[in-house]
């Protein structure tokens, strides 16, 4: 019977060739597609049923009569590689699938062509002969006969894995599973002018995550009760607490968010799920380690960015869920590594870095799967994740069919690890995907569930006890080099250029922080989103990264061009010296101090601009300082203002304007000249009139007490300074108010006189 089924088989296959393509129907064993959706339980014991639902759909063109659905049970399978081989293999082979399993089957009548029907089978374990503790293939079959065929035979097939162990094992796998809660940048440098410094969102997008069904509310529901270890990417944490208040979107005159109850309700939940688990805190908004390593090592200041979102990381989980993470681990993406990346890694205290088995690779020597930890020098550990396992629930998990095959593939693999040194235990690490979507979660959430409730091979441990577990001396430590690094990883990196721009972003705000009054309203946001543009998840969007990039950077530009000099119009001195007001203005919500404002002149021998003066300017206000100049020579001469930091540096662009100075003129020459002769004719007619007076009291006989010349003698007193007014003259009513917090901006009106 057995050699009859496969000559159908032999005979579609041979025809195949000679059919176009487009036009040919599935034949032989692929005629029917065969779906398992769902096996339970997954791990069964002796005196349980194993149940299989699923799928039928007629790929063919004919109607399939006279059929039913039948179990197999094929043999044991020998390794981890052949478990994998299994997955790929499609098509019935009588001696590899095994028989069906007789009295346990499903009538079906007919099947038309591109009709789909449901199946279950139910089977008890002791009917599957299952004999010695491994992993066995199980098959579920359509059999029939399509039209014109004279005898039944199988028209389609799937197959799954059945893990069966009889009892516990003598030392379980100890298994460490991450539970990564990250998601894309949604926060912006941005804030509005306002005392609570209210955040601006790129979008609102991150609602749906958090909301009941999303993706981030799932990891956390699923995850509170699992075995596992939350890996949490802080900036997630400080967004969704944003959210938790006022915040707008789309810009500082975006529409006010209103998910704030949803953002209180998953912070609440995740508080309860970590208070029974480990979180490990990634550092803030998980920056792309790789990407420094290959492209930001050689841009000053790039790699200093790494301690501050360590520490950070650390004080954001604390605060808002009131836990100590630990912050001794690095994961750079998917696991590759080589050593620069190591160094990088470790550069900021995490010297636990989560590498994977497809990175690390064992040399051939070892017959089974070692322990996850691995020294690899300096003091610093490697925690080698199974890329088998890791991998495992990537790709489209909504379908039924899919998420079983994944569930049963990873509980398949952790007993075929148990089973290749029973009596070795070891600490077995799995890293999946950074951000799964919701089916990826669930199926590995029912993975664990199963692995849990059987407990026959495998024990949880959190991340931290894996990272001290007892290495094996025989297991590759050594880290690979460069050239090692995937070619698919290395194209999706941040370039040079994307360094060089964060380090002028930062450049800038070092340079603005300096004036500001309150600097952590500035230095506290725009340093956030210096660490977003390093982000892990740019990978994935390079255009999107360089948007985020010159967003922030132009901010900042703006920010910084909110304090500047009003601009002048020319000026005329008509005087040896005179005052000249130049106006800050000062646009900031806070104030700025410790600035310095100095005049240049282009012709010090014509005219001295005066020293240089400290200012501070109240936010929202603009002040008028007056420089105290001298003129030396007539002429025309450009002066230049320029504000500069406490630290000598030049703050925005230099204000410039010309000064025309005069000498004295021949006409104020003469006026002078004939105020000096009335002086002297006054004097002569003084003393004319007095010797006239004493002339006249000698005649008289009189002693000349003075007391008839007390007129003249007062009037003398009074006179002496007179003309005592070469200072400077007081201020003048058109002279710019200092202080004037809605004072015009335009330059001043030509022709300006400045105050004498």
């Amino acid at each position: 019977m057995t050699l009859l089924t496969g000559v159908p088989l032999l005979v579609g296959l041979l025809q195949v060739p000679h059919t176009s393509s487009a036009q040919a129907a599935p034949t032989g064993s692929r005629t029917v597609d065969v779906t398992i959706d769902s096996l339970s339980p997954s791990a069964p014991a002796k005196s349980d049923t194993v149940t299989v639902s699923g799928t039928l759909i007629n790929d063919g063109r004919s109607t399939i009569t006279d059929a039913h659905v039948g179990m197999h049970r094929g043999d044991a399978l020998s390794s981890r590689s052949a478990i994998e081989a299994a997955t790929r293999r499609n098509g019935y082979l009588p001696g590899v699938d095994g028989e069906e399993v007789k009295d346990h089957q499903q009538k079906i009548d007919k099947l038309e062509p591109g009709v789909s029907r449901p199946f279950t089978l139910s089977v008890p374990v002791k009917d599957l002969d299952l004999d010695d503790d491994g992993v066995y293939q199980l098959g579920v079959s359509l059999s029939g006969r399509s039209q014109g065929g004279s005898y039944e035979q199988v028209l389609g097939i799937d197959r799954t894995f059945l893990p069966w162990q009889a009892a516990n094992a003598a030392k379980k796998t100890q298994l460490t599973y991450l539970w990564p809660l990250i998601s894309s940048t949604r926060l912006t440098a941005e804030t509005v002018a306002d005392a609570q410094q209210t955040p601006v969102f790129r979008n609102d997008d991150l609602a749906a995550e958090l909301a009941p069904g999303g993706r981030l509310q799932q990891m956390v529901a699923l995850g509170k009760n699992l075995p596992v270890t939350f890996v949490i990417d802080p900036d997630l944490l400080a967004t969704v607490d944003a959210m938790t208040k006022s915040y707008r979107v789309g810009g500082p005159d975006g529409p006010l968010g209103k998910n704030q109850a949803v953002a209180k309700q998953w912070l609440h939940e995740l508080e309860e799920a970590v208070t029974s688990h480990e979180v490990v805190a990634l550092p803030f908004a998980d920056p792309d380690l790789a990407s420094l390593a290959h492209h930001g090592k050689g841009v000053p200041s790039a790699l200093s960015h790494l301690g501050p979102a360590t520490d950070l990381a650390e004080k954001t989980v604390d605060t808002i869920l009131g836990v100590k993470p630990r912050t001794d681990f690095a994961w750079p993406v998917d696991g590759a590594i080589d050593s620069s990346i190591v160094d990088v890694a470790t550069s900021a205290g995490a010297h636990n870095v989560i590498t994977r088995s497809d990175s690390l690779r064992e040399n051939g020597g070892l017959s089974y799967t070692p322990t996850a930890a691995r020294p690899i020098g300096g003091g610093n550990t490697a925690i080698v994740a199974d890329a088998q396992l890791s991998q495992v629930f990537e790709g489209d998990m909504s379908k039924a069919g899919n998420a079983t095959r994944a569930v049963q593939e990873f509980i398949a693999q952790t007993q075929m690890i148990s089973l290749q040194e029973p009596d070795r235990q070891r600490s077995i690490v799995v890293a999946p995907q950074r951000m799964p979507s919701v089916s990826q979660a669930q199926a590995m959430a029912t993975a664990l569930r199963q692995l849990n409730e059987s407990g026959r091979w495998t024990t949880s441990l959190h991340l931290g006890a894996a990272a001290k577990a007892k290495p094996d001396p025989a297991a590759s430590r050594r880290v690979p080099s460069g050239a090692a690094y995937p070619s698919s990883l290395r194209r999706h990196e941040l370039p040079t250029e994307a360094f060089r721009q964060i380090q002028g972003t930062q450049v800038a705000l070092d340079d603005f922080r300096v004036i500001l009054a309150q600097p952590e309203r500035v230095v506290t946001p725009f340093g956030n989103a210096i660490m977003r543009e390093m982000s892990t998840e740019w990978r994935s969007d390079a255009s999107g990264a360089s948007a985020f990039r010159h967003s922030v950077r132009s901010y900042l530009d703006g920010l910084t061009k909110k304090v500047h000099l009003i601009q002048k119009s020319d000026a005329t001195l008509s005087g040896r010296s005179a005052t000249i007001p130049v106006t800050v203005q000062n646009n900031l919500v806070q104030g700025v101090k410790d600035m310095t404002l100095k005049l240049t002149s282009s012709q010090p021998n014509r005219l001295d601009a005066g020293k240089p003066q400290q200012i501070t300017v109240d936010g929202g206000h603009s002040q008028s300082f007056k420089f105290n100049t001298t003129a030396n020579a007539n002429g025309r001469a450009w002066v230049t203002a320029q504000l500069y930091t406490s630290d000598g540096k030049p703050y925005g662009g230099p204000m410039t304007f010309q000064v025309n100075v005069t000498e004295i003129t021949a006409t104020v020459m003469l006026v002078i000249a004939g105020g000096v002769l009335l002086l002297v004719l006054a004097g002569v007619r003084i003393y004319l009139q007095r010797k006239r007076a004493a002339a006249q009291r000698a005649e008289d006989g009189s002693d000349g007490d003075g007391s008839d010349g007390d007129g003249p003698d007062g009037e003398e007193g009074t006179d002496g300074d007179s003309g005592g007014t070469d200072g400077d003259a007081p201020e003048q009513p058109s002279d710019p108010k200092p202080d004037t917090g809605s004072e015009s901006s335009d330059p001043s009106g030509s022709g300006e006189k400045v105050d004498r």
